[in-house]
């Protein structure tokens, strides 16, 4: 498999990014890869392609497919797993939301509402809660609107990022319609 100038350069940036988005360097090299391959591509033409070791393909591998940003494609005739990421953008999207809130705001949220339960000691305790309720209701927002997000079509997401300011616009014009 050869790699072009162009995906080899997005290769290594998304290695960069990798890590800024909790992920490891390899691992998003590896997303790179498998992203801008047209056709399915296997676990040695990953590791040849890479110069990384088929160990560490493989255990990138493992969680590519626990972040359910990869799926398996088998080759008829070919014993081995080939690797692939869905075609929709929006979907590889909707993904990085759902697995995102699963990882780092479910047990936040979980962590919050437990500091909540709790009967407050003293003043501080209550303050504390205070800013823990508001920190639980903004990411009680987020959870609810990465739920709406994912469950759009790709088209609707589409068109709802294309709005941008608009809606800033939309929500000022109702504000003003409102104070007369």
């Amino acid at each position: 498999m050869t790699i072009t100038p162009m995906q080899q350069t997005l290769i290594s940036h998304f290695g960069e990014m990798g890590s800024r988005w909790g992920l490891n360097r390899t691992l998003g090299q590896m997303y790179a890869l498998i992203v801008l391959t047209e056709q399915p591509i296997n676990a040695d033409q990953i590791s040849d392609a890479l110069l990384i070791s088929r160990s560490n393909v493989s255990m990138g591998l493992k969680e590519l497919k626990s972040w359910n940003l990869i799926k398996l494609h088998h080759i008829p005739g070919d014993r081995k797993e080939y690797f692939l990421a869905p075609k929709d953008i929006w979907e590889i999207a909707r993904t990085l939301i759902v697995e995102r809130r699963k990882r780092e705001l479910d047990p936040t949220l979980s962590t919050f509402r437990d500091a909540l339960l709790q009967e407050p000691v003293n003043d501080a305790d209550k303050y504390t809660q205070q800013r823990v309720r508001e920190m639980h209701d903004l990411m009680e927002m987020v959870t609810v609107w990465s739920t709406e997000l994912q469950n759009m079509s790709s088209e609707k997401l589409s068109t709802l990022l294309k709005l941008g300011s608009g809606i800033s616009k939309i929500i000022d014009a109702k504000e003003k319609f409102l104070k007369k």
